[in-house]
């Protein structure tokens, strides 16, 4: 498996046809959301993805801060449905707060967890800071991760 991680710019189009594609697979295919999936805050973002036998398997966005929130975020995190369950999942989650935590150097982020990954952020010291509400008719909280030395 290789990781990479690219800024919009550095993107071919090659690559950012097959983010694209695996987006849309898993955010409005397979969770059935009719809604733009593309959006104005990709050419701003970092992407960090995974590829296994020249497919993306596991991606994130991420934002630096002022982006979409004040603070630096996380979001379009996606493990493609055939390679999840096997950790891939946390190493995605691990290696994109080590971009944020020590490229960027960023000591808040935050996210819109679905309400059924809850814990599994919280497991990287994100803590909930809002109520559970639909976004595209899907339950979300927004969670927030601070530097503890800080």
């Amino acid at each position: 498996m290789d990781w990479y991680i690219k800024k919009f710019e550095d993107l071919t189009t090659n690559e950012l046809y097959d983010l694209i594609r695996e987006r849309v697979n898993v955010f409005v295919v397979e969770q059935n959301c009719p809604y733009p999936e593309v959006d104005d805050k990709d050419q701003a973002s970092y992407h960090l993805y995974a590829k296994k036998n020249g497919e993306v398997v596991a991606y994130t966005r991420l934002l630096p801060a002022g982006v979409s929130y004040e603070q630096a975020s996380i979001g379009r995190v996606l493990v493609k449905e055939s390679c999840r369950k096997t950790g891939l999942g946390r190493e995605l989650m691990e290696r994109s707060m080590d971009f944020l935590k020590n490229h960027l150097k960023e000591k808040e982020v935050k996210l819109q967890a679905q309400e059924y990954a809850m814990h599994f952020y919280g497991s990287f010291g994100f803590k909930p800071v809002s109520e559970v509400y639909l976004e595209d008719d899907i339950p979300h909280v927004d969670m927030v991760w601070k530097d503890p030395s800080h």
